[in-house]
């Protein structure tokens, strides 16, 4: 029998509202696929955990990153351009989740290959719904790319 661990879904949120994560916590405890969750507070401590770099020498590679848009020292935008940009991560599917309904940060995400654009729903209920249909979709149906780095 295989280790379920050894399968789980690792997951990078990048966000700097307390609340919001405490939310995504919340619903990624609940579900039905093992999964670890990893929390970068802004931009700058994305990339230095993708990079591997001071104290996230040790961190996984994510299978998919969850990300706000507007956030201090480097917002979600100009992190997913260097993500895109950077050959060890291109591969990463980055979805943007995010307060901003605006048509322009959704053509820039998608111009920066996102490979999805949420709008964060109002009202706890209707947030873990979203966060269900995100584990629903990405940790049931989506088949990630083999890590070297992984058993």
């Amino acid at each position: 029998m295989t280790d379920p661990a050894a399968h789980r879904i690792e997951i990078l949120l990048v966000e700097d509202n307390e609340p919001d994560v405490l939310l995504t916590l919340e619903a990624f405890e609940e579900a039905s696929v093992p999964n670890r969750l990893h929390v970068a507070r802004d931009g700058v401590e994305a990339l230095r955990f993708l990079r591997r770099e001071g104290e996230h020498a040790q961190a996984p590679r994510p299978d998919v990153i969850l990300m706000d848009i507007n956030m201090p020292r480097k917002n979600g935008l100009e992190v997913l351009q260097e993500i895109k940009a950077d050959r060890s991560l291109v591969s990463i599917p980055v979805v943007m989740l995010t307060t901003s309904q605006s048509d322009d940060d959704v053509r820039n995400s998608y111009e920066r290959h996102a490979s999805g654009y949420v709008v964060k729903p109002v009202g706890f209920e209707n947030f873990l719904n979203a966060m269900r249909a995100f584990e629903n979709f990405w940790m049931t149906f989506v088949r990630f790319p083999p890590h070297r780095d992984r058993p």
